[in-house]
């Protein structure tokens, strides 16, 4: 057995060349998709002042907030001023808080990188993970949180995630429910946090969190609890929210996100769901989640959250944005893209007087951007280099022998089906670059 201290920290991993490279295609394709939605990249800092970021994800989140001790001369008063990103969306409103005025409005930005969370980890949740987020920063109209929804679907389609469905629901609506069940004000953030996990507990199992943890009368815990997780939840939800002002604002919104984002994303892929919480405490409209078929919890979601930003000491102005969970994506993907990434040219060296031109050769070929390596072993003989150049995945080998020297040309070997020609010095790009572009038009 490996000794421990050559694994990684849990909750983290290694990427070696192929998974690296799946990740690569993911990113590449999410941002396309971004940018053809006109957001701008942002980048901020790996940590952020623990100020920042404690008091902006509600009781749990902040558990889950990995600290810095204090370093230097402070270093033994055991205390943390510093934290590792929790998510992508607190950096963004201190960003808008502190650049406000240097921004467009609105401003549309998105965010690709790794945040940290001192979870428990598990199948598709890590330590360190990679979010790619979208967001609109200054528009409170519905149209923005369409196009963040939107936004997050057209980049899982662009990937080829199948058979996901976006849930959807509104922090109003939920507060309104709360009203009407007489949820007492001071209550009503922890009764959102432990509502959130009904997809996680069964809904017994939640009702005693409600009624143990949260000091809610057991009638009223297994009322809400019943009600949420019923069969004809939407109907009761719509039915029960009559009565309160902040209940029918929240299923107009919601019905505006789905009237707006249903004609890109599907009728039949976007719907109200009341069961849908979204613990963090920023929250403040809409709200949605991405699942799929094969991973637990969700692969994206996000919401409205208008207040963040004035919280931070910025302007007070509306938000909504959305994260993708890479890590699920690629879970559900699974690792496809190796192949696509196979070498083109491997260089074979039989002879040390000629490595001079055997480099020349790969410099020429690199410059035609090819994928090329040249042979960095000891032995000499040409089976061995060529048993290389296949568990290298290489197209095509260069073999530069004593009779391709006298006649001034390179044999190239096809790797696949072992066919060799002989090709001018002069013509080997122009030679490759043509059979490069039949193999992969042939794929």
């Amino acid at each position: 057995m490996a000794s421990r201290q050559f694994e990684p920290p849990s909750g983290t991993r290694d990427f070696l060349a192929g998974a690296l490279r799946t990740r690569e295609h993911v990113f590449a394709r999410i941002r396309d998709v971004f940018e053809r939605y006109g957001f701008e990249p942002l980048q901020t800092p790996a940590f952020e002042r623990l100020e920042t970021l404690t008091g902006k994800y509600g009781d749990e989140g902040d558990k889950l907030i990995f600290k810095i001790l204090r370093r230097g001369e402070h270093e033994a008063t055991g205390e943390a001023d510093l934290a590792l990103r929790y998510d992508m969306t607190v950096p963004l409103a201190r960003v808008v808080a502190n650049h406000g005025s240097r921004l467009p409005s609105p401003y549309k930005r998105y965010a690709m990188g790794p945040v940290w969370r001192a979870d428990r980890p598990g199948k598709g949740r890590f330590r360190e993970f990679a979010q790619c987020d979208v967001d609109v920063v200054g528009s409170a109209s519905p149209l923005a949180d369409a196009e963040v929804v939107c936004a997050l679907t057209d980049a899982l389609d662009a990937v080829g995630v199948r058979g996901y469905r976006v849930l959807v629901n509104s922090r109003r609506a939920l507060s309104g429910l709360l009203e009407v069940y007489g949820v007492p004000a001071e209550l009503g953030g922890g009764v959102l946090i432990t509502l959130d996990k009904l997809d996680k507990l069964a809904p017994e199992q939640v009702a005693a969190e409600l009624v143990e943890a949260r000091s809610l009368a057991s009638g009223i815990a297994e009322a809400l609890v019943g009600d949420l997780t019923a069969a004809d939840a939407v109907e009761r939800m719509r039915t029960v929210l009559e009565d309160s002002e902040a209940g029918r604002a929240g299923l107009a919104e919601i019905g505006r996100l789905l009237r707006f984002a249903s004609p890109k994303v599907g009728a039949e892929r976007i719907a109200f769901t009341p069961s849908l919480v979204r613990g963090l405490d920023y929250y403040t409209g809409v709200i949605f989640e991405v699942v799929a078929e094969g991973m637990p919890g969700s692969i994206a979601s996000g919401g409205r959250y208008d207040g963040l930003i004035s919280a931070l000491g910025g302007p007070d102005v509306p938000a909504c944005g959305g994260s993708l969970g890479v890590e699920r994506i690629i879970g559900l993907l699974g690792d496809g893209e190796g192949g696509a990434h196979r070498l083109d040219v491997a260089v074979t060296v039989i002879a040390e007087d000629a490595a001079s031109e055997v480099m020349g050769f790969a410099a020429r070929l690199r410059d035609a951007g090819l994928r090329t390596e040249v042979y960095l072993g000891g032995s000499r003989k040409l089976a061995k280099q060529l048993k290389w150049a296949a568990d290298r995945g290489a197209r095509f080998a260069l073999i530069y022998g004593a009779s391709d020297r006298e006649a001034g040309a390179v044999t190239v070997r096809d790797m696949d089906s072992g066919e060799q020609a002989q090709v001018a010095v002069d013509g080997l790009e122009a030679y490759l670059s043509e059979r490069r572009a039949a193999f992969h038009s042939a794929r």
